[in-house]
């Protein structure tokens, strides 16, 4: 979808949708429930979504885990809980179903980090190379890819191009140098980067190990160099989530969206999880201002009049399709 047309869609989504009738907040859930039912619908959440919504959700995981269960919907309509690029996934995988988000402003500074029209050019500097797109990208970006990886399975998919190709990696830069350390490949890294994993202040951070000096500081691999360089473990939302499920620590500081502790405490209660500070005095952790526009409201308005819906180009859905497959062929 081009960004004019996708913000003429926000302009209409903007025009009224948010003023349509709601049912009273006790009754959000149960309408919420009936609907499904009615729609034949699905609810798909990441982790990074408010607390309850990831608990009416039908499929609540990481993008690698809500791609893979995209491919085995029966459903209807799909009624994806995230961001812009997650609803635009789980379309090309299912190009028949229909995808609706909730609020169509809740886009991903990563994604727009990555021009569609510059990264074209930027490619056509480096013919022949591997272009390997992590899934936080536009449709566009993914139509000029040979492969898309998720941070669970990053690693393996750049281990599975062969030492010859030149790499191009896009479109977040610490995730690349991550990579890069983790793989020894070199490869050339698009500077684009997510402001939510940007933000941790490694200063307050140190300061907050000193405080708690038995937690254990886990961060995501899209944090920067000198936060990963400090950290007992790195890795995807779900890995994070699993190692603090299985490690013997009964406390851990964690850099990533403080959405995922929800469902940490909900795995461990007997465990404390500090959410890692932000180099911002008007906040205590980092947040995704874009996951946090969806809410139960918007929810419900989705369903009841099944839009915003996401719709691309079929000649889109068919480009993206492939080196989605790859990827998930990979595992």
């Amino acid at each position: 979808m081009s960004v004019n047309v996708l913000q003429a869609q926000r302009n209409l989504y903007t025009k009224g949708f948010l003023d349509l009738p709601v049912p009273e907040k006790h009754q959000l859930v149960s309408e919420i429930e009936r609907l499904k039912k009615d729609r034949n619908a699905v609810i798909m959440a990441h982790y990074y979504q408010a607390p309850e919504i990831q608990d009416i959700a039908d499929f609540l995981g990481d993008s690698l885990y809500l791609a893979r269960a995209a491919e085995n919907i029966s459903a209807d309509m799909i009624v994806f809980a995230g961001v812009h690029f997650m609803a635009e996934t789980a379309k090309i995988i299912n190009p028949s179903k229909k995808v609706v988000l909730p609020d169509l402003h809740a886009g991903c500074s990563l994604a727009d980090s990555c021009p569609p029209d510059q990264f074209r050019a930027f490619k056509e500097k480096y013919p022949g190379a591997v272009v390997v797109s992590y899934i936080n990208c536009s449709a566009e970006i993914k139509t000029m890819s040979d492969v898309v990886c998720t941070s669970t399975n990053a690693v393996k998919v750049i281990e599975s191009i062969p030492d010859d190709k030149q790499i191009i990696f896009a479109p977040d830069k610490n995730l690349g140098k991550y990579l890069i350390k983790k793989t020894n490949r070199p490869m050339i890294l698009w500077e684009g980067s997510c402001i939510v994993h940007e933000a941790f202040s490694f200063e307050k951070i140190l300061e907050l190990t000193k405080q708690h000096p038995n937690a254990k500081f886990i961060a995501h691999p899209e944090s920067e160099s000198q936060i990963l360089d400090f950290a007992h473990f790195i890795g995807s939302t779900s890995a994070l989530l699993r190692f603090a499920q299985e490690d013997d620590s009964d406390s851990y500081i964690v850099a990533t969206e403080a959405g995922i502790l929800h469902e940490m405490q909900k795995k461990s209660p007997h465990k404390t999880f500090i959410p890692a500070p932000v180099d911002d005095d008007t906040c205590a952790c980092s947040e995704c201002a874009f996951m946090k526009l969806n809410n139960l409201e918007k929810l419900y308005l989705c369903m009841e009049h099944q839009s915003p819906e996401i719709v691309l180009k079929q000649e889109v859905i068919e480009s993206a399709m492939l080196p989605i497959q790859r990827m998930l062929r990979l595992g």
